[in-house]
């Protein structure tokens, strides 16, 4: 690989931005070494980062952190922020609250996992952070801690059927995009059942009123 950057540079002295950028890339990708950081995992994608998820099936992942903020009454998606630079989850936590501000209304409280232990949240919003046990928690809240779970199987939905565990968008900016899109593409698509409930209930009630109506009619005629 060394040999054919070298080879390149000698005979290209003049390379247009596409090369460069193919030619930065592959010079990262030859310096690196096993226990480097920032170290360069795709080639067509050189901004994927290793994110370490302690877990026994799945050590790695590979992809950028993704922040999510839902409703605690019907789980709606009310914030998704891709998070670059494998930051420490905790730090996330104002930027996630700005965009749940902004998006919909200013929340009273929050509820956290034990990764957010330690956060940076300096702002009016009450952020209450999972305990191990339950003793620590005040009775009053503990009914909402106990709602905070809900996410996660919201999270898998996103993963499995709203494309976020695979980002067919270019660059920093297409994982931004693709975490609000994802988002709010599970939004609609809860609310599309909500509506096709609703009409099919009404649907069901005008047959019933039609029916007894035409059964009504018909006594009354034999009468």
């Amino acid at each position: 690989m060394g040999r054919v950057i070298r080879d390149i540079e000698r005979k290209c002295l003049e390379p247009d931005d596409q090369l460069n950028q193919l030619l930065d890339v592959s010079t990262r990708i030859f310096n690196q070494r096993r226990h480097d950081k920032n170290k360069v995992y795709s080639v067509h994608a050189p901004e994927v980062e290793c994110i370490s998820k302690g877990k026994a099936h799945k050590r790695y992942e590979f992809g950028c952190k993704v922040s999510v903020a839902a409703t605690s009454k019907g789980g709606w998606f009310v914030g998704a922020m891709a998070v670059h630079g494998n930051p420490y989850d905790g730090h996330t936590l104002s930027a996630a609250l700005e965009q749940v501000e902004r998006i919909a209304k200013k929340p009273e409280h929050a509820f956290v996992d034990m990764g957010y232990r330690g956060h940076d949240y300096q702002g009016n919003i009450a952020v209450h952070v999972d305990k191990r046990k339950r003793g620590r928690t005040a009775k009053s809240l503990w009914r909402w801690m106990k709602r905070r779970a809900a996410i996660e199987p919201g999270i898998g939905h996103l993963k499995h059927e709203h494309r976020m565990d695979r980002n067919r968008l270019k660059g920093e900016e297409g994982d931004c995009f693709n975490a609000i899109l994802s988002a709010a593409g599970m939004n609609f698509a809860k609310l599309l059942r909500w509506l096709a409930d609703f009409f099919r209930f009404s649907f069901s009630w005008f047959i019933i009123c039609q029916r007894t109506i035409l059964a009504a009619n018909i006594e009354q005629k034999a009468a």
